[in-house]
Formats: structure tokens, C-alpha cells, sequence
């Protein structure tokens, strides 16, 4: 369990420096071209910023080897609507269409149930380890694999195989601790392998932990009537290709014990959400490290009390805010305007964000060290691009941030990295290009792919009180000076 644990959870070891390239085509934009060819490395410093901003959090359980077995030692389940078969008896027990595993071990699940279940519970020490290649288990009135008890369960995707997990619909979940998801586990879970798992969750969720969830590989697929994943301790990402679609949120970790849990961290491999409410979203602490992560719908696409992007490539469209940084509290109109202690930061990576409610939003303090940024905010005036309670500060890194002109927010007076903001007296309109030009030299361009009132460019090329001509599809529109800040801004509300 949780209080079980040491408060230090293990990251890699070290976070190689992040080359992010500043000429870069996604979504319509061109992140920050220059006519040096220049690129934004992250130092390591920044880089490390993910591992500080998840140190106080609870240790992960899982190791890299927990998904390497032996086949002499398994034993074997066949599955056949009436009549399934295991290889030995020990720590097995099949009841019609139910096998419950009572003992720690490597148990390999080949067949299809088409109305039946598997039970894991098991209550002596070790981990109950199950291999899936070639499964399909379907269960009508209920969770298709459960694991009740187990000191801890490692699901395996055997090399090569399609598995599939399936449960009913309209089920009773109501009652404390109840199975609400196609794979349900109320102990410490993990699934790797190199196999592939098709998941839905008919009633309620698609994978469901009630304390630590960690994907070290596979190829999973979800599809949920309301949350995708959900580790209620902390989600961890480590490797493989994970897609989710999900009415509810598409990544989860909602414990809010204390401050020490609800964390998400993607660590690598590739994910894919589509979710009718946050693409991820975390009670605690939410960190992009690396990996590929691309949230295609969502209300909010990244959510969480400390928002940390650290490298990868992460982009996200949402219907309201971006990437949003809260502790949650704030009930007042007031509390709502107020630094509530959240941060956001981006110190590697690229991070691409489409926006109708605030690009990057924080209800504390926004602050980029590293990585490229492009966003492209609401048209809306009740929004902004950049949003912020605490202030913005920009050490590093580009930023391109281009949104309505109502709430438009510029970086803070502690920003060392050049920067420029500008106001247009004619909104620029989708597929129009921006450009920042010096002396000649064209420092930065912006496609826009919606209209745009204002624009904000952060780059290493851009020098604190300098003027710089801004063009519109070729022609100069205006003269700024760099440092010279456009008023405005708002935090997000409560979650």
C-alpha cells in the first residue's frame, strides 16, 4: 500500500539534454525559424526539472524485469466457454466459467471466454504474474479480469500475441471498492510486454487501478464509457504505444490523500487520447519527460496542480484550456484571480497546444526554461494564450503564443530570454504568415491556423529594448520593441 512505500519514487537516472529544433512545421506553425538554422538545446539542468518535480512523490513498484518469466516454470490456463483447463492445480481454481489464481506465480492464458471472468486472489507475498497470448475474455455482467488481492500483479502481452479484455454493460459498481472497469486491480499493477491488448469498458472505465498503474511496453488500445487509464496512487508511462479513447478523462490519477500521490508521468513511447473530458488529467503532479504525446480531443488536454513538460514531443487540442496548472481549491471569483501556489513549467521537448479556452494556463506562476512552444490560443476575449496568476518567466527556450487580445498576457520583468508582443490593428487570419524581422533578417515566422489578434515570441535572437518590424504575408504591419509588455490576464478556475 501507499504508506508502505518510501516518499522518493525513482526516475531515470539521468535525462539526456533535449535538442528541440526551432524550424519546425506541426499544426500550421512554424516554431521559431532562424536564418541560422538555430536549435534549443535543454540544458541539464532544465531537463532534470520533471525529476524535482515529482521527488516527493510515492516510489513506483514496478521494475523493468517484472515482465521477464520463465516458460518452463508457468502453468497453463485454456480458456473455453466450459471448459477451461489448467496445466495444475495448484493456485488455480476453475468454477464453470470463472478461474480465480490464488498464488503468487507465472500462470499463461491462451482461448476466448466469451461470458466468463478471471480472478486473481491472492494473498501470500510475490507477484501473481499473468502472461496473455492469444486471450480474448469477454464478460457480460462484469469486469473481465480482476485482481482483488495480490502482493502485486504484473500482466504480461506475450511477444507476437492479440489479447482482448471486455466487460459488461450497465453492471452495479456503487458499492465500495467495486470492479468498475475491464481490468480492474485493487493492488499494484503493471502491464508490459511486446503483444498487443484491445480493452473496453462498457460501463464505466477501461483499466482501472486502485493503487499504482505502470505500462513499461505493449501496444494497448482502450476504449471507455468514461475514463481510459486510471491509476488511483500514480500512472506511469514508461514505454509502449498506448491510444485511448474515453468519454471521461483519457489518462487518470485522482487520489488526493495528500501531495505525496495522483501523479502522471509519461516517460516515454507513444500515446494517443481522445477523451470528451481531459485528456490527462492528475490530482497531484502531471510530467512529460519524453515519449510522444498527443492529446486529439479533449475539454482540457493537460491538467494537474503542477504541470512539468520536460522533453518529448506532446501536442494537444482542446475545447477550453490547453495545458492548465491548479491546485484545484480556488471557489471564489476572487481565489480564482489569486496565485494558488501551482506551477507550470516547460524545460524540453516541444509542446504544440490548439486552445478555444487559455493556451497554457496556470493559476500559480507559467515558467519556460528550455524546449519549443508554439500555441495557438482562443479568438475568444475571455481567454488568452498565455494565462497566469503568479507571472510569466522565460529563461530559455522559444515560445510562439498567438490568441485574442482581451486577456493577453506578456512574460514578467525576470524573463533573460528576448521577447516581443504585439497587438494587431487587423486580426491576422488563418493561413496568414507572421514574421519577426531585424535588420533584414527574418528571426522568427508563425502560421497562423485560426485568427489571431495578438502575438507573443520568446527567442534567443530577440534583444530587450530593440525594435523589430512585423509583417503580415509580406507586409510590415508594425514597429515593436521588444520587452514592452501587453496588459492582462486571468487564471483558470477551480477544477
Amino acid at each position: 500500500m501507499t504508506t508502505d512505500r518510501t516518499l522518493l519514487r525513482r526516475l531515470t537516472a539521468a535525462i539526456a539534454a533535449i535538442a528541440a529544433g526551432v524550424a519546425l512545421t506541426a499544426c500550421g506553425a512554424t516554431v521559431a525559424q532562424t536564418t541560422a538554422g538555430q536549435t534549443t538545446t535543454t540544458s541539464a539542468s532544465s531537463a532534470t526539472t520533471a525529476v524535482a518535480a515529482l521527488a516527493d512523490n510515492v516510489e513506483s513498484h514496478a521494475d523493468a524485469n517484472d515482465v521477464d518469466y520463465d516458460a518452463a516454470d508457468a502453468i497453463t490456463i485454456s480458456l473455453a466457454d466450459g471448459a477451461s483447463k489448467a496445466s495444475a492445480t495448484d493456485g488455480v481454481t476453475i468454477a464453470g466459467d470463472t478461474i480465480t489464481i490464488t498464488a503468487p506465480g507465472t500462470y499463461v492464458l491462451t482461448g476466448t471466454l466469451s461470458g466468463g471472468q478471471v480472478v486473481v486472489d491472492s494473498d501470500a507475498d510475490g507477484k501473481v504474474r499473468l502472461v496473455l497470448d492469444g486471450a480474448s475474455v469477454t464478460n457480460t455482467k462484469g469486469s473481465a479480469l480482476v485482481i482483488t488481492a495480490a502482493d502485486e500483479a504484473v500482466v504480461v502481452l506475450a511477444d507476437g500475441s492479440t489479447n482482448s479484455l471486455t466487460d459488461g454493460t450497465g453492471y452495479d459498481t456503487s458499492a465500495d471498492d467495486a470492479p468498475n472497469a475491464a481490468l480492474f486491480s485493487m493492488a499494484d499493477l503493471t502491464i508490459g510486454g511486446t503483444g498487443s491488448l484491445t480493452v473496453t469498458g462498457n460501463t464505466n472505465d477501461g483499466i482501472a487501478g486502485k493503487d499504482g498503474l505502470v505500462i513499461l511496453g505493449g501496444t494497448i488500445t482502450v476504449t471507455a464509457a468514461d475514463d481510459g487509464v486510471r491509476g488511483k496512487d500514480y500512472l506511469i508511462v514508461a514505454d509502449g504505444t498506448v491510444t485511448v479513447t474515453a468519454e471521461g478523462d483519457g489518462l487518470k490519477s485522482d487520489n488526493e490523500d495528500d501531495d505525496t500521490v495522483g501523479y502522471i508521468l509519461v516517460q516515454g513511447g507513444t500515446v494517443e487520447v481522445s477523451a470528451g473530458d481531459d485528456g490527462a488529467h492528475a490530482e497531484g503532479d502531471l510530467a512529460i519527460e519524453g515519449g510522444t504525446v498527443t492529446i486529439a480531443r479533449s475539454n482540457e488536454g493537460l491538467e494537474g496542480a503542477t504541470v512539468t513538460i520536460a522533453g518529448g514531443d506532446t501536442s494537444v487540442t482542446a475545447s477550453d484550456d490547453g495545458v492548465n496548472a491548479t491546485s484545484g481549491t480556488a471557489e471564489t471569483e476572487q481565489e480564482k484571480m489569486q496565485d494558488d501556489g501551482s506551477l507550470l513549467t516547460i524545460s524540453g521537448g516541444t509542446l504544440v497546444v490548439n486552445a478555444e479556452g487559455d493556451g497554457l494556463d496556470s493559476n500559480g506562476a507559467l515558467v519556460i526554461t528550455g524546449g519549443s512552444t508554439v500555441v495557438h490560443g482562443p479568438t475568444n476575449d475571455g481567454n488568452g494564450a498565455l494565462d497566469s496568476n503568479g507571472g510569466i518567466t522565460i529563461t530559455g527556450g522559444t515560445l510562439l503564443a498567438a490568441g485574442s487580445a482581451g486577456m493577453a498576457e506578456s512574460p514578467g520583468s525576470g524573463s533573460t530570454t528576448g521577447w516581443l508582443a504585439v497587438a494587431f490593428s487587423s486580426p491576422v487570419a488563418a493561413g496568414q504568415t507572421v514574421e519577426v524581422v531585424k535588420d533584414g533578417t527574418v528571426i522568427a515566422t508563425y502560421t497562423a491556423v485560426k485568427e489571431a489578434a495578438t502575438l507573443v515570441v520568446a527567442d534567443p535572437d530577440i534583444t530587450s529594448g530593440e525594435s523589430y518590424e512585423i509583417t503580415v504575408a509580406g507586409s510590415t504591419v508594425a514597429t515593436v520593441t521588444a520587452g514592452e509588455t501587453l496588459a492582462g490576464g486571468m487564471g483558470g478556475g477551480p477544477r
